[in-house]
Order: C-alpha cells, then structure tokens, then sequence
C-alpha cells in the first residue's frame, strides 16, 4: 500500500512514523522548501503522552522541552502579580510544552531514513477511482496512490479539493491570534508572562535559551479577514495593541520586524466525516480545536496513532476509514467542545471582567490549596485529553496494510 500525506509539520511526520513501522510506503509532500522552524510552544498530555512513550521519542523529547519555572500576571503598568510555577498550559507534571518547531524536527529526524520527503511543492488536483486516487501535483509531476491523507493544517488544500469550500466547515470564534519572536529585552529568565486587558490576551515567554521572547498575542475580531494578507494581519495586530501600555510598543516594533510572524482566525474545523472515498484528514485540517485548550498537537499524535492503526488491521480501505472516524470522532468532538466553551469568556469583554479577573489571580498564590484550585479549573480539559482508549499496540508490520499486493502507487510522470 502507497500512501500520500501533505503536510510535514506535525500529524504527517506522526502518520507516516506509524504507517512506516506497519509496512506501509509513504511519501510526504510540504509545500515549504524546507522544514518549517519556530512557532510558539505546543503541549502533549493526557493519551497523547502513550503515543509518544509507543515511538520511543519521550527521550527525545525531554532535553528540548520549554522547562519553563514560573508564570505570572503583568498589567499595563508592568505591575507583576499571581505568581504560580510551570507554565501555564503545563495541567499535569508529565505534561510535555515544547517549542512546535522542536518536535516537529524530532518527528522529522524520526522518519527521514525511512520515508519519502518531497520539498517545495503540493497537490494541484485529485481523481479518485476504485483503483485509487491520482494526484497532480503543483510542479507537474502526477502519481497514483492507494489512500491520500491531509494533515497540511486548518486551510488544508487537501480538504478543499475532497471535501468542499473552507466555510462550510470552519466556525470562527470571534478572535485572531498572532505568534512571533521578539528579543529578551525585559530579561525574562525561563518565565511567562500574562496579560489580560479589554477584549485582548497576550502570553509572553521566554525562549532559545532565555535570548528570545516567544509572543502569543489574542484579540477580538469578527471582521473579514484573509489568511494570506501578512501586511493586513500585521497592521491588526498593531491596531489591537496601541493603546495596551506596558511594552507592547516595543513588541509590536519587533513584530514588524519577525521573519516568524504568524496570523489566523482562533477557529474550529467540524466536519460530519474525516473520510471522503480514499481521501482522510488527520490533525488541523480535519478537526482543528483551536489554541484555546493546548490540545490541538495531542489530537494530531492521537489521530495519526489511530489512523495508521485501523489501516494496518483492515484489509479494506474503507473500513479502516470508517473504524478511525468511529475511534476518533467522539475523542475529537469532547475535546472541541471545551475549547467553544473557552472561547466565548478567553478575552474580557469589559473593563469590569478584566479587574475581576486580575483579583482572582492576584489572590490565587495566597489561597489554600490554590494548586488544586487550578487542577479544578483544568479539570475538564485533563479529563477529554484522556477520554480515548488507544488501540493496542500491534507486534510486527503487515506489509501493505491488509491491501493485495499490486496496489503499490503507479508514478505517471516524474519521481515521487
């Protein structure tokens, strides 16, 4: 069996680890010509964590993650307050945060030897036919393929091409988000700082070894808005900000100036099915949850253990198709569910919510039992990250994945 995954940041370096290790071929298609670096920090908790210990990467993992010691609330007088320890979207102690580009290396690093990488380009057209589907590819080149697989993110061409127009499975959540990196001129030291202000939250961390700041920075936004407009996001995020007082005219100086600057709509991706024919999605481009919960990177290591799973049990593709979405669907929905709900009170919406906001996590580090307090609050997040029973793991691959031999895929034009 031949597989096409598009996308190699992080659910398609995930599948194809476990499609490689069931015996199954796989190529990676990225539109970007080389790996993509940078991004803000990612977590890995609740069932995602068994995914991870099953690669054998946990050790891998370990000596990059952000490691960070303590959070705290800043205001827009610099004021610094409802100081706690870790940072703020580790729930558990064995809870992974680590830098997005980090493990997407690590995944990479994992699978490179083993499976076909291709730089610099992407899928143009699909046709799927009982033999399979052929793919176009944007630099020409067309092949066929058993089973294709979309794990290139939330404006997922992959997704268009099978599925529909984005709108009719993208539900915005009345916010954007933006993410670049600023140099350490506050002298953070493995810290995070946190600002809640009208209709606005930003989260500033330190990183690269204390020399950069990572910034993550959320406001209100219900207006248009075009993914691919860089210039037009940058000058929102500037527009968002102006008033906000502390540093944030010297942030938004550096983000001018960030060759890292990343901006979209805090979204989610629903979708009634992750299968069309021979066309799945994996991770962001089937079922985004949005930033809000942090679970976003655990749902593409889950999905793309589960998917590679049900593929090597079946000898029917659209079985396999089938078992991943009755797996996987409800694990996905729990855990979107959380984050719609987190979404409406993210950003205060008055001056009233901010100040009462900012008593409570000035008391806080005074409470009794403030740590439980937190895990309380956490509490429905940890419980979906764990709401999944993994299918057990499988001893030996099954070359071609239960499909007759003879499927492997036909390159038509060019070498994949």
């Amino acid at each position: 069996m031949h597989v096409l995954i598009t996308g190699a940041s992080i659910a398609g370096p995930a599948l194809a680890f476990w499609l490689h290790r069931h015996g199954i071929d796989v190529t990676v298609v990225e539109r970007a010509p080389a790996l993509r670096e940078g991004g803000y920090c990612v977590d890995i908790r609740g069932v995602a964590l068994e995914v991870v210990a099953r690669m054998g990467l946990r050790d891998a993992l370990r000596p990059l993650e952000a490691d960070t010691l303590e959070n705290m609330m800043v205001d827009e007088r610099g004021r610094r307050f409802g100081r706690t320890p870790r940072g703020f979207g580790v729930i558990d102690p064995e809870d992974v945060e680590i830098l997005r580009g980090d493990l997407a290396r690590v995944l990479y690093e994992a699978t490179r030897e083993q499976v076909r990488y291709r730089f610099g380009d992407s899928v143009a057209a699909l046709r799927q036919h009982d033999g399979g589907v052929d793919v176009t590819f944007a630099g020409g080149d067309a092949a066929t393929f058993d089973l294709v697989v979309g794990a290139d993110g939330v404006h997922s061409q992959v997704r268009a091409l099978a599925f529909g127009p984005e709108r009719e499975c993208l539900r915005a959540m009345g916010s954007a988000m933006a993410i670049f990196t600023a140099p350490n001129h506050l002298g953070l030291h493995r810290q995070q700082l946190l600002f809640t202000g009208l209709r606005r939250v930003a989260s500033i961390k330190s990183t690269n070894g204390d020399r950069d700041l990572m910034c993550a920075v959320f406001f209100a936004h219900r207006d248009r808005f075009d993914h691919r407009d860089v210039p037009a996001q940058r000058r929102l995020v500037a527009e968002a900000f102006a008033d906000a007082g502390w540093e944030f005219p010297r942030l938004i100086a550096a983000m001018q100036r960030a060759d890292d600057f990343y901006c979209d709509l805090t979204c989610q991706i629903r979708l009634p099915t992750l299968s069309r024919g021979r066309v799945a999605l994996v991770g962001d481009a089937g079922y985004c949850p949005s930033p809000l919960t942090g679970q976003g990177t655990s749902l593409a290591l889950v999905g793309a253990y589960v998917l590679a799973a049900e593929l090597a049990r079946s000898a029917d593709v659209s079985t396999a198709l089938r078992r991943y979405d009755e797996r996987v669907l409800p694990f996905v929905r729990r855990n979107q569910d959380i984050a719609w709900k987190l979404g409406d009170g993210y950003a205060p919406d008055s001056a009233f919510q901010v100040r009462v906001r900012r008593l409570a996590m000035k008391l806080l580090p005074y409470m009794p039992g403030s740590s439980f307090v937190m895990k309380l609050a956490m509490r429905g997040v940890r419980e979906a990250s764990r709401d999944l029973e993994l299918p057990a793991p499988m001893h030996g691959a099954r070359a071609g994945g239960g499909v007759a031999p003879g499927s492997m895929a036909t390159v038509t034009s060019g070498q994949v």
